[in-house]
């Protein structure tokens, strides 16, 4: 794959949402959705709260299923539709090429934060010392002091277990990251080394889809943005998932 490769490619997306509580209420959130993210390029989703960001990400994650449209990802051995592929391929996409940092850690209790961290690498064959070692890094760059590495992050403050988040989803090696407001509820600083996480893979050609709140953060990181309301259902239709 060149760095300048499509590595996704989202054609004519629509999304609704069925409200089952509701009686089946159907509500249309997307239509014609169309972007694509390079190698080396970071694609940010623009547009007020409610417009539908989040969703493009899950869809993209293959989280949510999308009504209509192809959502193409290349991987070796060739491009794969997220629309259409069966869970099992979805989910070896996600092993191999897709990485996601979400708003919210969600891990098993009581686990220590380093082998948090460290579990993507443990699960794809890295040894215990070599992904601990990789993890420890990350941790001291977000400044997660050692003497919190032990304890499970449920324990921790909200910007702490943020930095967690982080710190597991920039240590796996994917060429599609998909950021939701990684730096919601951090610090200065800590947005600073997000910056610099993001430009190094970016360096080194990941493609990047990421929603981001924070105008610094998206001006300092953004070669485009894709504004979602340009692609929402027609006026009148309830608004859906952000």
């Amino acid at each position: 794959m060149t760095e300048r490769e499509p590595i996704l490619t989202v054609e004519d997306v629509d999304k609704t949402f069925t409200l089952h509580l509701q009686g089946g209420k159907a509500i249309p959130v997307l239509r014609g959705l169309r972007l694509e993210v390079r190698g080396g390029e970071c694609v940010v989703l623009g547009g007020p709260s409610g417009a539908g960001k989040s969703s493009v990400l899950k869809m993209v994650h293959g989280s949510y299923v999308a009504d209509r449209g192809r959502i193409l990802v290349r991987r070796r051995g060739g491009a794969l539709d997220l629309v259409t592929a069966a869970p099992r391929e979805v989910l070896a996409a996600r092993r191999d090429t897709i990485g996601y940092v979400s708003q919210f850690l969600r891990v098993v209790p009581r686990v220590p934060a380093l082998d948090v961290v460290a579990e993507p690498l443990r699960s794809r064959g890295a040894s215990a010392g070599e992904a601990r070692t990789r993890a420890a890094a990350l941790l001291d760059r977000l400044g997660i002091p050692e003497r919190l590495w032990s304890l499970p992050p449920a324990t921790f403050s909200g910007g702490e277990q943020q930095r967690v988040n982080i710190a597991r989803g920039f240590i796996q090696e994917r060429a599609l990251l998909l950021l939701d407001e990684p730096t919601a509820s951090l610090d200065a600083r800590n947005r600073a080394v997000v910056i610099e996480l993001i430009r190094e893979r970016l360096a080194a050609g990941v493609g990047i889809l990421a929603i981001f709140h924070d105008a610094d953060v998206r001006d300092a990181v953004a070669d485009r943005v894709v504004d979602v309301e340009d692609f929402q259902a027609p006026a009148g239709a309830s608004r859906g998932a952000a």
